[in-house]
Formats: C-alpha cells, structure tokens, sequence
C-alpha cells in the first residue's frame, strides 16, 4: 500500500523515486530526485496524534536547523522533504553530540501560535498517582510556551550538507524550554550510565539557563508517559530512577 502510494505522489509531483530507507515508526520513507535532479525525501507519514503538526513545525522552523519541507500534502499524509547527505546519525557521528544539541535547541524555540499545547498532552497521557501529581503541577505552572521537538534524541539528528547537522522527524509541541530537554536526558544513544544522564541534565540547565527540578520533572514525567508499550522500557526506567 505504502509503494503504491508513493508512486501515485512521486507520478503528481514529478519525482524519480530511488531506494527506501530502513522501515521505521516515522512511515514509509524512500529517496527521491526532483525533476531538475535535486536530492530529496518522500514521507509518508503513518497518521498519528503526536506527529499530526510536523509539516507545520518544518514550515516554523523553514530549515533553521531543521530539514527543509519541499512540499506536503495533508490529505496524503506526504511530505517531500530535504535530503541529509551522509545522514550519519549525531549518536554515531559528532565528538560532542550533547554540545550540538545545546547549539540547535534555541533554534528550534519558535512562536509556538497554532500549535497543541504541553497542558492539552499531560490531559491526555491521564498519568495518575505521584507522576499525575508532578505533570499536572508542571503543567499549570509553565513559563512561556515555545515550539519544542518532544522527540529530540541521538538518533533525530542527522549530518547534513548545508548544516553540519540537521533535525528530523518533529513531533511538535508549545511547551516550555524546560520540557524540551526530556528526550536528551533519556537519550540512551548518548551514553546509559546515571552519570551520563545526569550529566546530561546538568549541563543542559547549565548552557541553556533553565530550571533545573522543573526539567528533572518533566523528564520523569514524559519517560514514564511514552514507556507504555516502548521497546526500551527497561532502559527509560533505568534513567527516571537515576534522576529521582
């Protein structure tokens, strides 16, 4: 279903399409070549609440830092994207990934007007007992909302040609600059060892000024939310009991 619709988009956007990527959770993903040669990617997204504003979040962000969007089409869940050449993921390919990340995040902090909210996503997560206690108090007490990757991680950030490094695959939120830090604190690809995730909050609160217990709780809050059903249960267990 996914080649069949990729060929329909590739035919209506005059695209040459090449070799797809690794399937992943993101959709179907394959290389392609505008008409005039141009490298570029075909995505077709597998529709879903967290990823429903990514075209919109590529089109705030228009490259800085991010992939360039191309082109989209809403109905066909089909963006056409930016080519990163080599692609090498930051996990694999910088002497100092946790450095890169603290250099793109205040890139990505844009007008977050238009879309869904922290509050709204807490609501939905509906966390109870201790953990529904600190992401609610988080939530109705945040500083001023920006557009945030909640997905930031080694692996969402690849080598580009027109930037050294580039972000990938948005999953957007307006929330405080303290939230944004919770996918880089868990981010095994980085190094999993307490020393390393706190390490990793520590100098991300450092560099970037931020509130240091409310980063700590929105990491402990959000690594719980998204375990349920995780293949790396055990691994972001492991880290919101080394930051407890």
């Amino acid at each position: 279903m996914s080649e069949t619709l990729a060929a329909a988009v590739a035919r209506d956007w005059e695209l040459r399409l090449g070799d797809p990527y690794p399937p992943g959770a993101a959709g179907y993903v394959v290389r392609a070549e505008l008409a005039d040669g141009t490298p570029a990617v075909l995505k077709l997204q597998h529709s879903h609440r967290e990823d429903e504003q990514e075209a919109d979040a590529l089109e705030r962000w228009d490259g800085d830092g991010a992939v360039r969007l191309i082109r989209r089409d809403d109905e066909r869940h089909a963006l056409l994207l930016e080519r990163c050449e080599p692609g090498t993921p930051l996990s694999e390919g910088a002497d100092d990934a946790l450095g890169v990340l603290i250099g793109l995040l205040p890139r990505l902090w844009k007008d977050a007007t238009g879309f869904h909210t922290l509050a709204d996503e807490v609501a939905h997560w509906s966390l109870d007992g201790e953990i529904g206690d600190l992401a609610g108090e988080l939530a109705a007490t945040q500083g001023e909302l920006v557009l945030v990757h909640q997905d930031l991680h080694g692996e969402n950030v690849l080598a580009g040609e027109r930037e050294p490094w580039l972000v990938i695959d948005p999953k957007p939120l307006a929330a405080e600059r303290e939230f944004a830090v919770a996918p880089i604190v868990r981010s095994f690809e980085l190094g999993h060892s307490k020393r390393e995730a706190l390490y990793r909050l520590d100098r991300l609160c450092d560099e970037l000024v931020l509130d240091r217990e409310r980063a700590r709780g929105w990491t402990i809050v959000q690594t719980v939310a998204w375990s349920g059903g995780s293949d790396y249960i055990e691994e972001h267990m492991e880290t919101v009991e080394w930051i407890s």
